[in-house]
């Protein structure tokens, strides 16, 4: 039976690209695992996909008796049915170590940087294996999606130094420009429904105690999200009342580099506590706020306890 490479739950292209990525360096290296997904692309995920002519993985909700590889996650908020069924065989990952817990000894690649991406360009590095054409192409628009082009504080330079080699092995002149197209399809909610929207790029996590959901929304523009901001309110509230503390939804304007957030809370006070900005719940502008993993998550995790 063949081990599957998972991403997280509502998958953003970074999870996508990485479990095709570490299925295959895993099936070089003698393996025989395959690419998941918890979920369909988004239309950013789909135009790299397109792009450079990959195929989406299979989407599989549960793993209970199966082999998996962790890619882009290791919390359980994240995971699929039946993770503890699951046996976990390894983990890829660029975010703070999560609540996994393993029967038996695995291998661990966690780094403090911008993207699994580039964690998996240097295990391609470590492991001596050639990396393939269009993943490359994928891995470097994961990095540029992830560190939203190199603004976000998580970008470090072996994130930089990963694009500039993955760009030679894709045949990527202009890496900039190719992020710009990217971002100008993430930018589009034109046809998308506010579920859809809010979901894009949403987190569930655990803070002391409290069931808090995080999404984000990069745009090239704030004004474009102008037409949809009450039905983006009105959703969050839903999703809050599904038995959650808070919901948070950032509105990232990766030009003006900063976020506006949307919020429903049961202790707006929480955000004072978190960026010195006092809401009584209305939404509050975040100046050089871009990075949700960084900047957002720990800030909140302070003030929850």
């Amino acid at each position: 039976m063949s081990a599957l490479a998972l991403g997280h739950m509502n998958p953003d292209t970074d999870s996508i690209i990485a479990a095709i990525a570490a299925a295959d360096l895993y099936s070089k290296r003698g393996k025989d695992v395959t690419p998941a997904a918890q979920g369909k692309p988004t239309p950013e995920t789909e135009f790299v996909l397109n792009k450079f002519g990959l195929t989406a993985p299979q989407v599989i909700d549960d793993v209970a008796g199966k082999d998996i590889y962790l890619v882009d996650f290791s919390d359980l908020a994240q995971a699929p049915k039946g993770l503890a069924e699951a046996n976990v065989l390894g983990i890829v990952d660029h975010h703070k170590l999560g609540d996994v817990t393993t029967s038996s000894p695995l291998e661990a690649w966690i780094w403090p940087v911008g993207c699994t991406g580039t964690v998996l360009k240097n295990m391609y590095d470590f492991y001596g294996v050639e990396i393939p054409k269009a993943i490359a192409g994928g891995m470097l628009c994961a990095i540029l999606s992830d560190t939203v082009m190199f603004k976000s504080p998580t970008c470090t330079d072996a994130d930089k130094k990963a694009v500039e080699a993955l760009a030679k092995i894709a045949g990527v002149d202009d890496v900039m420009a190719l992020g710009m197209e990217m971002f100008k399809v993430k930018s589009a909610v034109d046809g998308a429904s506010m579920k859809d929207l809010v979901f894009r790029d949403y987190k569930d996590f655990n803070m002391n105690g409290n069931k808090v959901g995080i999404g984000q929304l990069e745009v090239v523009d704030l004004s474009i999200l102008d037409k949809v901001k009450a039905g983006l309110q009105e959703e969050i509230a839903k999703v809050k009342a599904e038995g959650r503390h808070s919901v948070f939804l950032l509105l990232t304007d990766i030009m003006k580099e900063g976020s506006e957030m949307l919020m429903v809370s049961d202790d707006p006070s929480v955000v004072e506590k978190a960026f010195g900005v006092k809401t009584d719940g209305a939404p509050v502008w975040l100046p050089g706020v871009m990075s949700r993993k960084k900047q957002v998550v720990p800030n909140f995790e302070k003030a929850f306890k």
